[in-house]
């Protein structure tokens, strides 16, 4: 996830490089592209699980649209409000999107700490809004200075950012491999994208410059980003996927200012520092990453400590039915008083004198003899 942050840092300083192409087209070009390379790459993967992509396509749908509005609204963000503030808001207000997603769809529960942190982001939002209107200068290439419409713009962005994290999650989830989801959803959205391509994509063949930046978009940040951020998706969840990517705004930031030279007041750094900082504090909130262990009651006792009591009820009851048999054998055996004779028809015979086990009868004509 942090290699993927780090190489999508560098998308809004390369789409800069090229000002003669516009941002509809470099989005287009870049995640239509990168999209397609990923279908071809898990095109063996796809065909092996067709059946299990095609059970989910409602939310391969809401990903791939999601996947082909994104980069439209992200480039034009950054077109608008520049390279710093439209990469910050954009993958800044994606965690915050992913868990109200989660929340709306999943019912997976907010936490305290987890509002704490989503307004603190808000407010650096704000921040940023209020730093950039009127004082910074708009990106390279830009028709007008419009911030606020990029500030918006850079919210839709991170909107379909946690849209479709969330939807390749939930897919992975049900089993499937990384690749062969990524693949679908990027390919799918590629598609899409490409009929804006053909529409605006004519200024990226014009000069070699142009075409190396929109190439070096798509195959780097997109393809091989994407790649490795499904692979880190199918381990983690869409809100923790998009936290961890907060790499990205702090790295396209510094280069916007080193590279680009662009102007960031400082209570747009303040902002800035805000917005990351309730991202560390949605990070850290251990009710967000697992919310069924806080409402789980603590379980039972296991089932052997829970029949100790029955066990020893059955070893009580045993030793008094052992106890009476040789209580009956050892009377019935050992004679308690000298030896009588008893009459009988063929002779006398010496029986013990237990009155216990004498027949009623021959007690009284013992006593009377």
């Amino acid at each position: 996830m942090l290699a993927a942050a780090l190489l999508w840092g560098t998308t809004g300083t390369a789409a800069a490089l090229a000002p003669g192409v516009g941002s509809l087209a470099v989005g287009a070009a870049a995640m239509g592209v990168g999209g397609l390379l990923q279908a071809a790459a898990a095109l063996h993967g796809m065909r092996a699980h067709r059946a299990g992509l095609a059970a989910p396509w409602r939310t391969l749908a809401v990903a791939a649209a999601a996947v082909a509005v994104y980069p439209l609204a992200f480039y034009t963000s950054m077109r608008l409000a520049g390279v710093a503030v439209g990469t910050v808001v954009s993958i800044g207000s994606a965690p915050m999107a992913a868990a109200l997603v989660e929340r709306a769809i999943d019912r997976q529960p907010l936490s305290r700490r987890w509002a704490l942190g989503a307004t603190a982001g808000v407010l650096g939002v704000l921040a940023l809004a209020i730093a950039r209107t009127g004082t910074a200068e708009p990106a390279t290439g830009a028709v007008g200075a419009r911030p606020l419409l990029g500030i918006a713009l850079g919210l839709l962005a991170g909107l379909t950012y946690a849209l479709y994290s969330w939807g390749a999650a939930r897919v992975m989830r049900g089993g499937l491999p990384s690749r062969p989801v990524m693949g679908a959803i990027f390919g799918l959205g590629g598609v899409l994208l490409l009929p804006v391509l053909l529409l605006t994509g004519a200024p990226i063949v014009a000069t070699w410059p142009n075409f190396a930046a929109v190439a070096y978009l798509a195959a780097v940040p997109m393809f091989l980003g994407y790649v490795l951020f499904g692979r880190g998706l199918a381990a983690v969840p869409a809100s923790t996927a998009t936290t961890l990517s907060l790499l990205e705004p702090a790295v396209a930031a510094v280069i916007a200012v080193l590279v680009l030279h662009e102007r960031l007041p400082a209570l747009g750094w303040v902002g800035t520092g805000v917005l990351l900082a309730s991202l560390v504090v949605l990070t850290a909130d251990p009710g967000r990453q697992h919310p069924d262990t806080a409402s789980t009651p603590s379980p039972p006792p296991p089932r052997e400590v829970q029949s100790v009591p029955q066990a020893r009820r059955r070893s009580d009851r045993r030793p008094t039915r052992q106890a009476t048999r040789p209580t009956r054998s050892a009377e019935s055996a050992v004679p308690t008083g000298p030896p009588v004779r008893q009459r009988g028809d063929l002779g006398r015979r010496e029986v013990p004198s237990t009155a216990r086990f004498v027949p009623r009868g021959l007690s009284g004509h013992r006593r009377s003899g």
